[in-house]
């Protein structure tokens, strides 16, 4: 019998990850997203779906260890409402949906008396809107006639991101970025992020979405930024609900949260950076 190599003995990286398993679950979950993307539509829908549901779960279940008491009903059932409504009727859909389960937070919560009143129901609307809706616009990019490809060229606008970040900044990364938030994050990693996204962004608009190079070179910009503010403001969540990821269900990365943390804030600036250069795609 071998004896298990000891946690401190597995390759990781100066960012302190598994590398190779965060390049094997990255690589399988690329797959899954792709033969969703280009076989049946709704395949699609249902990966957003559990994405959603899985991050609503691991958010719901760091806030109890805060005590923040989250209503966790109004907010499956926006998880799996809003994606399907966004894709089928789009923007109006989405904004009408998000109401609803605002008004459904503040009555499902009040069952349950006034002590926190306003702590959990704060708590559960900007998990409702962090979500649920911001993902819905994913859904309204993926209803376009191009839907895949613009859905394709928006999460590899922000792998990218992730990608050049990671690399740079594990490589000659000296200046941190935002100490208190994330101390491994450095102005190098982000330099990197804005060449690489740059590059990305010229080459997805011109061979994949048929659009010009400098939109390209803008969107590549504006989402590695955006990337980034919104992999800090999960860490900024997590720092101070005191957790370290949000859950362990996808090796060498951690929980859904700590992959969904760019592509939640990229997913509005995407649609409308997409909508603004190439039109709503719909016919």
């Amino acid at each position: 019998m071998t004896t298990p190599e000891p946690e401190s003995a597995k390759p990781t990286s100066r960012a302190g990850r598994n590398l190779p398993a965060a390049i094997g679950v990255g690589v399988g979950i690329g797959i899954v997203v792709i033969i969703s993307l280009f076989t049946w539509r709704p395949l699609f829908v249902g990966v957003v779906i559990l994405a959603i549901g899985m991050g609503v779960h691991e958010l719901i279940k760091a806030g109890a260890s805060r005590d923040i008491a989250m209503t966790r009903v109004p907010l499956y059932a926006a998880a799996v409402v809003s994606p399907v409504v966004a894709y089928i009727w789009g923007i109006t859909a989405i904004t009408v949906t998000f109401g609803v389960t605002v008004v459904l937070i503040f009555m499902w919560r009040i069952r349950s008396g006034t002590p926190g009143y306003v702590r959990d129901v704060t708590a559960s609307v900007f998990v409702a809107a962090y979500l649920p809706f911001m993902a819905g616009f994913v859904m309204v990019m993926f209803a376009a006639d191009n839907g895949p490809s613009r859905i394709l060229a928006y999460v590899l606008l922000t792998i990218l991101a992730d990608i050049g970040g990671y690399a740079v900044g594990s490589l000659i990364g000296r200046h941190p970025l935002a100490p208190k938030i994330s101390p491994k994050k450095s102005w190098e990693g982000f330099g990197g992020s804005l060449v690489v996204q740059a590059i990305g962004g010229v080459l997805l608009f011109v061979f994949l979405l048929n659009g010009l190079w400098w939109q390209g070179l803008i969107a590549g910009v504006v989402l590695a930024v955006t990337a980034m503010a919104g992999d800090l403001a999960e860490s900024a969540i997590k720092r101070d609900l005191g957790v370290k990821d949000m859950g362990a269900v996808l090796p060498g990365h951690g929980g859904a949260m700590d992959r969904l943390d760019s592509l939640v804030p990229n997913a509005f600036v995407a649609w409308g950076l997409f909508t603004l250069f190439l039109g709503t795609g719909i016919s």
